[in-house]
């Protein structure tokens, strides 16, 4: 446990003290947040935030992750997974942001990188892990072994979660404080399989999300970009994948699925119907025009993700997850 502790302040410290000087020269080198003209009128204030500041989050989890977990295989697998859809990301950001070009990378290279992420993740973890092909039911307390299209699963997981965890960074602080809870949950449930080491890293993740929210919290002095949004979004996935509770990863990052599903209502609705759904997605933006102010719907957002982590704890509980 105290290990734990000290992975999770040193994480954190890490962020707040690389905060005043990173922020300083992403600001220098006006890698400033451009706002979409259709968003709600009162981001237009937020144009020119230094963006891409998912750098603090991730160099705040690398240390303390290979300070206190060493050199453990599951960890570092972890991390690569995390550092790979990080330079997506940053990849994403910096055609986005320095280049100017609105749509940054294309949707096949983006698709491409994830690929060979899913790849890597799905052979490693189920070849040299020992993780199998089988997938867990939660509740039911059994496994059903996928075979090939196990691959694919570990695919969608990936792109799901990461592109989910991106559609929640709309607001300051949102998918920083959302995925702190998330990881939280998911540092009790590596414990839970025996799996100190990617406890380690899920506490190092959390302290850095923590000590990034005093810079991302309301008003936010910097954003995480797609550097940091896909990087949280592959840490997530990654560990769900080698605790074998992708299904679980749907509760406890219940918040990042409700924003994804209101994208694709909304798409849905639009297309066939011409008529919106929310008055506009991801759905927390439908709160702000409905005239919660931008901390109201965090506030709210947090708490849920909270009761979301709660209820997959005590599924895994009522599970007893026996044949893992």
């Amino acid at each position: 446990m105290q290990e734990l502790l000290y992975t999770a302040a040193m994480a954190f410290a890490i962020a707040i003290i690389a905060g005043p000087l990173i922020i300083p020269m992403l600001r220098r080198l006006k890698f400033g947040q451009s706002i979409r003209e259709e968003g709600p009128e009162r981001h237009y204030a937020k144009a020119g935030t230094p963006t891409m500041g998912g750098i603090i989050i991730i160099l705040a989890l690398i240390v303390p992750s290979l300070m206190f977990a060493g050199a453990n295989p599951e960890v570092l697998l972890a991390l690569f997974v995390t550092l790979g859809h990080g330079l997506i990301g940053f990849l994403d950001d910096f055609i986005k942001v320095v280049l100017k070009r609105s749509l940054g990378l294309k949707a096949r290279q983006k698709l491409l990188g994830q690929i060979i992420m899913a790849l890597a993740l799905s052979y490693i973890a189920g070849i040299y892990f020992g993780r199998g092909t089988d997938l867990w039911l939660p509740v039911f307390g059994f496994n059903i072994d996928l075979g090939a299209l196990y691959y694919l699963l570990i695919f969608l997981v990936l792109v799901g979660t990461t592109n989910a965890v991106n559609l929640t960074d709309g607001l300051d602080g949102l998918a920083a404080g959302t995925t702190t809870v998330a990881a939280l949950a998911y540092a009790v449930i590596s414990l839970y399989f025996g799996k100190p080491h990617l406890a380690i890293f899920c506490v190092a993740l959390a302290g850095a999300c923590l000590g990034f929210l005093r810079y991302n919290a309301y008003p936010a002095k910097i954003f995480m970009g797609d550097t940091g949004s896909l990087a949280l979004g592959g840490a997530l996935a990654a560990v769900a994948v080698m605790t074998k509770t992708e299904f679980l990863l749907i509760i406890v990052g219940g918040v990042f699925v409700i924003e994804a599903l209101s994208v694709i209502i909304q798409v849905i609705s639009f297309k066939s119907t011409g008529r919106r759904v929310f008055k506009m997605s991801p759905i927390h933006h439908h709160f702000e025009l409905s005239g919660w102010t931008e901390t109201k719907v965090v506030t709210v957002f947090w708490l849920t993700g909270l009761l979301f982590a709660v209820v997959a704890l005590g599924i895994l509980a009522v599970s007893r997850a026996g044949g893992i």
